[in-house]
């Protein structure tokens, strides 16, 4: 029999250098069984739970007590019950190593240690320096481990070889309150006799520029490094930690920032490796700088790696003389460039998502507002400069900066570019792919592609809203399109992690920061970063996002550590509801359902509206957003109600499903009108209405037809903003309107997703006109929110959704909504009991049928489905009764057509 596969410890298929004494631990039982009855796991470290009886593939370690460098191996096997109904041990897993870096501030004998700068060079001119010691060694270590971590970004190389695969190390986090170490296997690394430790250290998000205000030094004004090595030999152990001893040097790294970019000289430095031109760096000591280990902790998500590397499609050399290169595919990363150029020769690459009128890179739609001059524009960075030596094999790679761009400007080459000679880096977590789609629409595909790739860009570290012009952790962004992410990708270390800063960055009022990481508004200068804090539909990420994974992962461990957060945000929802009322109402004395209405603070609304008036922040801070904020005050309060029941937390779920049914019928009150219909008219209002469930069963008809007229209205054309697009064609889809949301899907003239498609998107715009008829771009061409809707296609088209109470994709729902002149669609998950897929095709679609499904009659939808193990599925198929089916590979076949019923057509084909 097949073993169990995808071991996982804390959710990582890599786990080195862990923080966490007891780490939970999961697997995927083996496919081809209808379900687990049990399970053992052994350990190398002795641990050996013995047969359990019990179905769940994920539990916490329970073996002898983990400490600081703890190590072991851990395998599983299970016992499942076949196909005949026999119960049968499977064969042993593959053993995964597990590895706990240092626990204590007691394992740290290391100083903090960094350059000396009487003067701190001007943000964004800021050099790179080296930070190097040399040991000798009597032999090479049986076993060594490098534990690092900066204030800044560092790099890492022991005798000239760069130490690991990791990327942007230590990563972006709250640095007030928590700072990664990785930990790494250096032995095959270490030598007999002379070694050298370098690390190269910039600034990174510690102290350099960063997101819309350009703000710099928001953690610290210095940068600093902390290692250790500890190598082993029998039963000894030899600590090599950063300290005063430490020499720190120049780099050929003259300037390196986020925001502007990386400039390099390789004639003032050679990177630690040969002797190159140029005079010899000053070398001088390392300062030890203040610090402890109290906000060192290991890892939550998959590291940060260059995951692909593509190739220009094109290279044009323009009268300038600027060699514009196109990779085809907006990305987020760098490039590398294989021939800098000339001894002395300066050559400028500027990156950028889209070209001019004269053919060449343009960043104008990038540049943010200067809020300290208003009506200027802040530089929008994104420009790289290397210098070349003329030593061979020199080969520019700027990993102290990241861009988000398609195109590249180089300019002052001399020399003929050749596709070999630059490379495009994508560079984002290294995030698990686990879901697929595709259908006969190649437009959809098209536009899917798009999506995914939107997505991979905005995660690198965090959730970011866009990779160039601000790469922030918006809390509204993620919260938004986490459910679309989850099915794609496995996230669940990624938020996890991005969570672990939302908390950190929750403010003593309950108050969830806008953007996370954050150090918060004190240190920014634009007002507006203090004040909007606190947003309906941002704030409300610390519930929703945890939900979520929680219905992905099946781990309500996710819901328990954020828990307090939570109600830590509603008491300061509650709060500001019972206690404020908007100026516009304090003529009246207030009616008793007032106290349910959240209608003060900031809120951003229904934020980018199509066709709405310019966004204006500060009028923002005085409008009535009620309607708005009401409802997420009702739906988070909902949420939480179900959050309680799955912590076991009876009597707190009792008391937020009574404050939930109170806000609802409070927004009723306040939004409907005596006929039933939303008082203050607008697509976004009707959808949340509707999705929220904000209107009573007899009111939902009224609401779902004054959507419709809103959408015909609008041309049928979407007008939703930020906050309620995803939900725009479910809630239409749902309420007997499958039709238009099919409409809505495949419009394709602005604004509508097709229209992105058909104007050469590669991912998707912050607005709908982001690239507009003349071909002129405008703000970020690479914002994924708008791209949630493929939930839609996943869910509704092809038809695989969760069943309502499962968590875990335990129990799934499979129900194709055949639409748009769509006649074949086909998608899978990996969900955590195995690989769950479905396609199906229309009988007229033959030549487009998904694998695996003969061609059926005309007006026939054949459907397949592979349920695994653990998993039941409840078929809903036109003009047929449910069938509720268990693991297995399923072939079903019906009638389409809403007037057709032909029950006996639906049958299981084995």
């Amino acid at each position: 029999m097949n073993a169990p596969t995808r071991l996982r410890t804390e959710h990582l298929p890599e786990a080195m250098g862990l923080a966490i004494s007891e780490p939970r631990l999961s697997w995927t039982p083996p496919a081809g069984t209808l379900g687990q009855t049990a399970y053992r796991i052994t350990a190398s470290n002795g641990w050996d739970t013995g047969r359990q009886e019990s179905a769940v593939c994920a539990v916490p370690y329970d073996g002898p007590t983990l400490g600081s460098r703890s190590r072991f191996e851990w395998r599983v096997r299970t016992w499942n019950i076949g196909e005949n109904g026999s119960d049968t041990a499977s064969g042993w897993s593959e053993p995964m190593p597990v590895e706990l870096g240092l626990l204590h501030a007691t394992d740290w004998t290391a100083r903090w240690i960094g350059p000396d700068e009487p003067e701190v060079p001007a943000p964004g001119r800021r050099p790179g320096y080296a930070l190097t010691k040399t040991f000798s060694l009597h032999t090479a270590p049986e076993r060594a481990r490098a534990y690092a971590t900066a204030r800044g970004i560092y790099e890492l190389f022991i005798n000239g070889n760069r130490v690991g695969d990791q990327q942007l190390t230590p990563g972006s986090t709250s640095y007030n309150t928590t700072l990664q170490v990785q930990a790494y296997d250096i032995t095959g690394l270490l030598r007999e006799g002379s070694n050298t430790v370098r690390a190269v250290l910039t600034d990174g998000w510690y102290r350099g520029t960063f997101g819309y205000t350009r703000d710099a030094d928001m953690y610290g004004t210095h940068t600093a490094f902390l290692a250790q090595l500890e190598l082993e030999s029998g039963a000894g152990r030899q600590v090599i930690g950063t300290d005063s001893s430490w020499l720190v040097s120049a780099t050929e790294i003259v300037s390196a920032d986020l925001m502007g970019g990386q400039q390099v000289d390789f004639r003032k430095h050679d990177g630690g490796r040969a002797p190159s031109a140029g005079s010899p760096p000053t070398v001088r000591p390392a300062v030890v700088r203040p610090g402890n280990a109290a906000a060192l902790t290991g890892p939550l998500a998959p590291p940060t790696r260059v995951t692909k590397e593509l190739a220009p499609v094109s290279i044009t050399r323009l009268p300038s003389g600027h060699q514009v290169v196109d990779f085809g595919q907006n990305i987020h990363g760098w490039v590398r460039l294989a021939k800098p150029g000339l001894p002395g020769e300066t050559v400028t690459l500027e990156y950028g998502e889209a070209l001019g009128q004269d053919g060449d890179v343009t960043r104008d739609h990038l540049r943010p507002h200067d809020f300290r001059a208003p009506g200027a524009f802040l530089d929008a960075g994104q420009v790289d400069a290397v210098t070349a030596s003329g030593s061979p094999n020199e080969v520019f790679e700027p990993r102290h900066t990241t861009h988000g761009f398609q195109y590249v400007s180089v300019q002052g080459l001399a020399a003929d570019l050749q596709p070999g000679d630059i490379t495009g880096c994508l560079v984002r977590t290294d995030l698990e792919r686990i879901g697929t789609f595709r259908c006969s629409d190649e437009r959809l595909n098209k536009f899917h592609d798009i999506v995914e790739w939107s997505f991979l860009d905005n995660s690198c570290e965090v959730p970011t809203d866009c990779p160039q012009r601000e790469k922030a952790g918006w809390t509204g962004d993620w919260q938004l399109f986490v459910p679309t992410a989850a099915y794609l990708y496995d996230v669940t270390g990624f938020s996890r992690k991005w969570l672990r800063d939302v908390r950190a960055d929750q403010w003593d009022s309950g108050v969830i920061a806008n953007i996370s990481p954050s150090p918060g508004p004190a240190v920014t200068s634009a007002e507006f970063m203090g004040f909007t804090n606190g947003s309906a539909g941002w704030g409300d990420a610390i519930v929703m996002v945890p939900w979520e994974v929680y219905l992905a992962s099946g781990d309500a461990g996710i819901l328990a550590e954020n828990w307090d957060a939570m109600n830590r945000w509603l008491g300061f929802v509650r709060a500001s509801a019972q206690t404020q009322r908007h100026p516009s109402r304090a003529s009246q004395p207030p009616a008793p359902h007032e106290q349910y209405l959240w209608d003060t603070g900031f809120h951003f609304g229904e934020w980018m509206e199509p066709g709405g008036p310019e966004p204006d922040l500060f009028a923002a801070r005085s409008a009535d957003h009620g309607i708005v904020a009401t409802a997420f005050y009702r739906h988070t309060t909902h949420l939480m109600g179900r959050i309680a029941a799955v912590l076991g937390l009876a009597a707190e779920a009792a008391e937020l499903a009574e404050l939930s049914a109170n806000i609802r019928d409070a927004w009723e009150t306040e939004y409907l009108d005596d006929a039933g219909l939303v008082t203050r008219a607008s697509q976004a209002n009707c959808v949340r209405a509707l999705a929220f469930d904000l209107v009573s069963p007899e009111h939902r008809a009224a609401v779902t037809t004054q959507l419709v007229d809103l959408v015909r209205a609008a041309g049928t054309h979407l007008g939703t903003g930020f906050l309620a697009t995803p939900y725009l064609l479910p809630v239409l889809a749902g309420n007997g309107e499958q039709g238009l949301a099919y409409e809505l899907l495949t419009q394709d003239t602005e604004p509508s997703w097709l229209a992105m498609v058909n104007r050469g998107a590669t991912t998707v715009w912050e607005l709908w006109n982001g690239i507009d008829a003349a071909g002129t771009a405008h703000q970020s061409l690479n914002h994924y929110s708008k791209g949630a809707v493929v939930s839609f296609l996943h869910r509704y088209t092809a038809g695989l959704r969760q069943a309502p109470g499962s968590a875990g994709w335990e129990r799934v729902i499979i129900g194709p909504r055949p639409g748009g002149g769509i006649t074949s669609a086909s998608t899978s998950h990996q969900g955590p009991r195995g690989l769950l897929s479905v396609a199906w095709s229309l009988g007229a679609a033959a030549a487009g049928e998904p694998a695996g499904v003969e061609p059926a009659d005309d007006g026939v939808l054949t459907l397949t489905a592979d349920i695994p193990p653990g998993t039941t599925a409840e078929v809903l198929l036109p003009g047929a009764p449910a069938a509720v089916v268990g693991p297995g590979h399923h072939t079903f076949r019906a009638a389409t057509g809403t007037n057709n019923a032909y029950p006996e057509l639906m049958r299981s084909i084995p």
